[in-house]
């Protein structure tokens, strides 16, 4: 069923080689993408107000952390093959070799954008937004099943909800740390 899934998907990419390409472009940029737009939500909190968006921020690489280590373990107990390594399909814009269940891009950015929302549901719509066009893509180059999607949005929820409920005074404590030393340098950012 999963084949027959990610094989009516994937045959879209391969028939319209611009989407399999540029899927492929936004695929290079996600990790990097998700992680930047997390840290400036910590730099446009104003220095001294409100914390949500730097707690969200703390939240959403936490989450992706223990996502990421979530995943390893999955891994460690099924590695399962990407599906151009099992069905033998040409494969333009994938090699990687590494288990494909589940995904580790789409279980970080979403669960990024899982904890965003949990602090501002706003600015957790854009996150969610871009997570799932990460998550999407992921199948799209032919790297992932749609049920190694499915896991990481699994296992993405089951991070945030995690952080964001028992991490919650933890990373609240890290914020209050780390913005000891951010927001002397950002303070004069905001006056002009």
């Amino acid at each position: 069923m999963d084949w027959r899934f990610y094989h009516g998907i994937y045959e879209v990419s391969l028939h319209h080689h611009w989407v399999g390409s540029l899927f492929n472009a936004i695929e290079k940029a996600s990790i990097p993408f998700m992680v930047v737009a997390t840290i400036a939500l910590w730099f446009l909190a104003r220095p001294g107000g409100e914390r949500k968006w730097k707690l969200a921020a703390g939240s959403g690489l936490g989450a992706a952390a223990v996502a990421i280590v979530f995943n390893q373990v999955i891994h460690a107990i099924w590695d399962r093959p990407r599906p151009y390594e099992t069905h033998h399909i040409s494969h333009p814009w994938s090699s990687a070799t590494d288990a494909s269940f589940p995904s580790d891009h789409a279980s970080a950015s979403l669960a990024i954008a899982f904890a965003v929302v949990a602090f501002d549901p706003v600015a957790g719509v854009v996150f969610i937004v871009a997570a799932v066009l990460i998550a999407v893509g992921r199948v799209l180059i032919g790297a992932h099943y749609p049920g190694d999607i499915g896991a990481s949005l699994v296992v993405a929820a089951a991070s945030a909800f995690l952080v964001v409920r028992f991490g919650r005074s933890t990373i609240a404590f890290l914020v209050r740390f780390a913005e000891r030393v951010t927001d002397p340098v950002l303070r004069p950012l905001w006056r002009r």
